[in-house]
């Protein structure tokens, strides 16, 4: 059995929907089957019996299932999910709260592998909220190891996989004991070089693989868990560093720094900058005078300023000329994830900008703008799609803001030299790819971020990058007041909002979806909707206020002509969704309630309150959650508490791991490797072997499977 034959080839009686199931867990190869990792491990101890069990205990039972239904708490009205099951010792009731649709995929007679804790006491025992295995191993069976014959010392740890709808925990388990019986495992080379398994205590890779997914101890699965989490991020860390050197390898066009008038234009600003944005102007601006582009990541935290950093280093660029060159000056692209953040910004650049004569550009997927206009100044002009790229080929416009629609290739530029890159994490690196290859030569590179990155993300996400922190909030900013407020403290909320409104402010309101969920259809979610509470404010809550919603399924010029009249003060209350999240920025908006915030990550919570630091004014923010689980308790303790967002970052990294943050999916980044990223240590092993290795054999020639590995880590990174 060859580890890179298709897995086909040797399970040749997949049914349809197993080989669908594979592809969309992405295992195509033997290979991708050995490095589908358990998803965690059951005690595979004696199998309980239902009338063995006792209150507090967690426990694995096998039985079949009686009398599924769906009922309402008596107080609260709360959708619970019930059945009963039963073995030959007794039966005990299975509750699941909030979750009536599991009733549904619930059958009389159907039998199960049931985990879950018990609950109750005395003779009214129950499980809590289960989960259950429809493809159970046979009770008699569950002993059944890969490698332990009878007379062997039995392995204590029972792996359980996540499945997919055609392939369940159980086939892996047998597959990839077929694979192991055949000694596929031993025929995939390791890509960590021997010295380096030696130098950190690691286990080789077919040692790992045993470890993984059949560990007679927790100390064996956690060996193999450190060894594929800094697998990883070493393949990780080399492609970051070949990444690095052959960007670096490059020539930049040359950027005459002027000083002095980067000074005058800093003193233009309607605030005093801050010392931390003096000091990443002039790291931005020293990577400027060196001949090769600069690669650099500005983290800052929700208010910080990054937007006037942007605004200052790309003057300095827009007001340089080509070297060689009296006429016509180098040009800036800033790319923004979303329409509303584009326009934003570009509003922003023409208030900065208003006093220097410098053309600036806007393009998105439903316009193109150019300030200023050629009949008033103050102002920007609508221009037609193919006039604004003539112009922007023709070295007309200096500065170009947009969204997606500034990376298509029917755009280009003449003197490219400066590319930004806003809220970093919402691009893939194909995207920051296509637009660091839209000029002759290497632009200079700034990625911004103001999502919270703990150090080992920053470290293994973007180890190609210089990275610059903007730690200070700009002078007179109040820190926001946060409260978490259950049900019956509801109106502490709405007496704040009121008394901001009757100051001539304004309030958002935040709800985790859009429309009412069809009741025979989504009885699970019982999330406020935008359009139901926005009708439900306005009818009983603030009747005399101007209500307006906001939603990603508007129309752009829908959403835009809401947002013109939110900042112009026209709309009292905004009901949106999680749209308003990034970069929107209205400083009379003083007051946020963020409904169901238990649905919303710490990051994303911080990002939502950030919208109500855009001024000197007191702001409040108000979490209300639906549920007061303990977890959500602790998350929303640490919400209000935390001194910024770098510090919230690392809490929600301790304790729900990386994906909590960002999402692995989105980073190209495996469970393990992101629940390694709490461990600094390891991160900067892994960044100093790769750069030591990458320094030494650059293009990997005397590491093939290395190579081999860096590319699957690149391949994954890519992936949208």
């Amino acid at each position: 059995m060859n580890p890179g034959d298709a897995i086909e080839k040797h399970f040749t009686r997949l049914k349809t929907e197993q080989k669908r199931a594979l592809t969309k867990l992405g295992i195509r190869t033997i290979r991708d089957l050995l490095y589908h990792f358990p998803a965690r491990y059951e005690n595979a101890g004696p199998t309980g019996t239902i009338a063995g069990v006792t209150t507090g205990a967690e426990v694995t039972l096998y039985g079949t299932v009686r009398k599924p239904d769906i009922r309402k708490t008596w107080k609260s009205r709360r959708p619970v999910a019930e059945a009963w099951l039963e073995d030959a010792s007794g039966k005990i009731k299975m509750m699941w709260f909030s979750q009536p649709y599991i009733a549904k995929t619930l059958r009389d007679g159907m039998v199960v592998k049931v985990n879950g804790r018990v609950g109750g006491t005395g003779t009214k025992i129950y499980l809590a909220n289960p989960e259950i295995d429809k493809s159970p191993v046979a009770p008699e069976a569950v002993h059944d190891t890969l490698f332990i014959s009878g007379t062997e010392i039995p392995r204590k740890m029972y792996p359980i996989y996540s499945e997919s709808r055609g392939v369940s925990s159980l086939w892996f388990l047998h597959a990839i004991q077929k694979v192991f019986e055949t000694k596929a495992h031993e025929e995939i080379p390791d890509p960590i070089p021997t010295e380096i398994l030696a130098r950190y205590n690691l286990p080789s890779l077919s040692s790992a693989l045993i470890f993984i997914h059949a560990p007679r101890r927790p100390q064996d699965a956690a060996a193999a868990h450190k060894r594929f989490a800094f697998e990883e991020v070493f393949a990780l860390q080399v492609v970051m560093q070949q990444r690095r050197r052959t960007f670096l390898a490059q020539s930049a066009l040359s950027v005459a720094v002027n000083r002095g008038a980067l000074a005058d234009f800093i003193g233009s600003f309607p605030f005093p900058a801050t010392r931390a944005q003096i000091r990443a102007i002039d790291a931005i601006v020293t990577d400027f005078e060196k001949t090769h582009p600069m690669l650099r990541l500005l983290e800052g935290d929700v208010g910080s300023g990054k937007t006037a950093v942007a605004a200052a280093t790309a003057y300095l660029v827009a007001t340089s000329l080509p070297k060689g060159r009296i006429a016509g000056t180098l040009q800036v692209a800033y790319l923004c994830p979303t329409e509303i953040l584009a326009k934003q910004h570009f509003s922003t650049f023409v208030s900065y900008f208003k006093n220097h004569p410098i053309p600036i550009g806007l393009i998105t997927g439903s316009e193109c703008r150019k300030f200023p206009s050629k009949v008033r100044y103050e102002e920007s002009a609508k221009l037609p799609k193919t006039a604004f790229r003539k112009m922007v080929a023709n070295g007309e416009i200096p500065i170009v803001i947009g969204t997606h629609a500034l990376i298509e290739k029917s755009l280009s530029f003449k003197y490219f030299a400066y590319a930004i890159i806003d809220e970093q994490h919402r691009f893939g690196t194909a995207h920051r790819q296509k637009l660091a290859t839209k000029g002759a030569s290497a632009p200079h590179l700034l990625s911004m971020t103001a999502t919270p990155i703990p150090r080992t993300l920053a470290l293994t996400i973007y180890g190609d990058l210089d990275l610059t922190l903007l730690d200070e909030m700009p002078a007179g900013r109040k820190p926001v007041i946060t409260e978490v407020l259950g049900p019956e403290r509801r109106g502490r909320a709405y007496e704040r909002v009121r008394a901001e409104l009757a100051e001539g402010r304004q309030a958002y309101v935040i709800c985790p979806r859009i429309d009412e969920p069809d009741p025979t259809k989504e009885l699970a979610l019982q999330a406020k909707s935008v359009k139901a509470e926005a009708a439900r404010l306005g009818k009983d809550v603030f009747p005399d206020a101007t209500i307006a919603i906001l939603h990603s399924k508007m129309r752009p010029t829908e959403k835009e002509e809401t947002m013109q009249e939110f900042e112009k003060g026209e709309i009292d209350i905004l009901v949106a969704t999680s749209v308003v999240e990034v970069g929107v920025n209205v400083p009379d908006a003083t007051v946020i309630l963020i409904e169901g915030a238990e649905r919303f990550g710490l990051a994303q919570l911080h990002q939502l309150r950030g919208r109500v630091i855009r001024s000197t004014h007191q702001a409040y923010c108000f979490a209300l959650p639906e549920s007061f689980g303990q977890v959500t308790k602790d998350r929303l303790k640490a919400f209000i508490n935390a001194k910024n967002g770098f510090e919230l970052a690392e809490y929600d990294l301790a304790l729900r791991g990386a994906g909590e943050l960002t999402g692995g999916k989105q980073w190209g980044v495996s469970d393990i490797a992101m629940e390694a990223l709490k461990n600094i240590k390891l991160v900067e092993a892994a960044r100093a072997e790769a750069a030591h290795l990458a320094a030494q054999d650059p293009e990997l020639k005397n590491h093939i499977a290395l190579a081999a590995r860096a590319h699957i880590a690149d391949r994954e990174m890519h992936l949208e």
